[in-house]
């Protein structure tokens, strides 16, 4: 549990909503991605932080190198920024990026965009105004397959060590592109907690059924082209991941900040690094302490797995009817009834980076030794950064 009496302290002059990082759980959280990776290098996945500052920070651990950046025109902004390798972990459609990317050598010797079809390609090609040579990755289905379901995000159509080479043999036939990788991310494993016997087994079954296609395909891809990168996995699935030799690096960011999605893995459990306040605005009712703002709803499946937790005082929990609310965020328990106007309730955010849409700055918790100190991080938001 974070320290919430000691950001209330240090931050008590601050009107909410505000958000906090407390540095030293980030550093070790950052720790601990490190020593679950075995030795395997952690590609920091920016749409699970952004804040240019703490990816900075993430970047200058040892275990860390390279970020796996979810838009083309951010991937760009950080290229200009002093981020040397950066992997693009989707398909682009920027016609503007991708016109800019051609023009710019240097930028297109720091980006790797990702591809599944030859009409990605011929897209790619289309936009280009310029000459650079673009490095392609290629983005391989790691979902499982069992008894006439598909478990897993849908992502790519390619599967099997046939289809990828084709393509890898398209990519290679072209002078304008180098293929430098290729990627599979198992998002039934990495983003799943393990809430059920039945869910233990999908990460069984499918860690076991990854691990050999995974190798096949990789094996076939590299009869075409030398690979840089054969990137897996996400805070869910690192030790799982990097097990396998023919995995070069894995890629995880949200294990950073510990949000809620993280409470219930068998294999782990980051502090909860971020974190944000909301003053009490009402008292409509005994054991009922109503917050103003603060209806975080993370991405994903509607459900309440996504809405936001208060967090501090202890024992309270959102109500049912109402949830969280975009401009009010009803709370019910014992300690509601401590709670007075002004007060400061914490809530922890579903997921990660994406919470800080909501903020321009990250007031960043930090000790030298000594003393406290806080200092405002700008987020991506705050550099007047929307990449969608």
């Amino acid at each position: 549990m974070g320290d919430f009496d000691r950001y209330a302290r240090l931050t008590a002059g601050l009107d909410a909503p505000y958000a906090v990082i407390d540095l030293d759980a980030f550093r070790r959280n950052a720790d601990d991605l490190v020593r679950r990776a075995g030795g395997t290098p952690i590609r920091i996945a920016s749409k699970s932080v952004r804040c240019r500052a703490l990816i900075a920070a993430a970047l200058e651990r040892p275990g860390f190198h390279g970020v796996m950046s979810y838009a083309l025109p951010e991937a760009l902004w950080l290229a200009r920024n002093g981020v040397d390798d950066i992997l693009l972990g989707y398909p682009t459609t920027n016609r503007t990026a991708l016109r800019e990317l051609s023009e710019d050598p240097e930028a297109a010797a720091r980006i790797t965009l990702m591809i599944d079809s030859p009409e990605h390609l011929a897209y790619i090609k289309a936009a280009a105004t310029g000459t650079a040579r673009s490095q392609v990755c290629l983005d391989v289905d790691a979902s499982l397959r069992v008894f006439g379901q598909h478990l897993g995000v849908r992502r790519s159509p390619l599967r099997t060590p046939a289809d990828v080479a084709a393509l890898a043999r398209t990519v290679a036939a072209d002078d304008s592109f180098e293929l430098t990788g290729v990627m599979f991310y198992e998002a039934q494993i990495a983003g799943l907690p393990d809430t059920s016997p039945a869910v233990r087994w999908v990460k069984r079954r499918s860690a076991a059924e990854l691990a050999d296609r995974r190798g096949a395909v990789v094996d076939a891809v590299k009869q075409v082209a030398a690979l840089r990168i054969v990137n897996s996995g996400g805070t869910g699935s690192l030790e799982i991941s990097s097990a396998d030799p023919s995995v070069t690096e894995v890629t995880a960011g949200s294990g950073l900040y510990g949000p809620t999605l993280f409470d219930k893995y068998d294999i782990f459990q980051p502090e909860h690094a971020m974190a944000y306040a909301l003053d009490v605005v009402r008292r409509p009712a005994p054991r009922i302490a109503t917050l103003f703002g603060g209806g975080y709803v993370a991405s994903g499946p509607a459900k309440k797995s996504r809405l936001p937790l208060p967090a501090w005082p202890s024992g309270l929990k959102l109500l049912g009817t109402e949830g969280a609310g975009e401009v009010q965020t009803p709370v019910q328990g014992q300690s509601a009834d401590r709670l007075s106007l002004g007060d400061r309730v914490w809530m922890r955010y579903a997921k990660a980076g994406e919470m800080l849409e909501r903020f321009d700055v990250v007031h960043a918790i930090g000790s030298d030794g000594s003393s406290d100190e806080v200092k405002e991080l700008l987020t991506y938001r705050g550099e007047g950064k929307n990449f969608g």
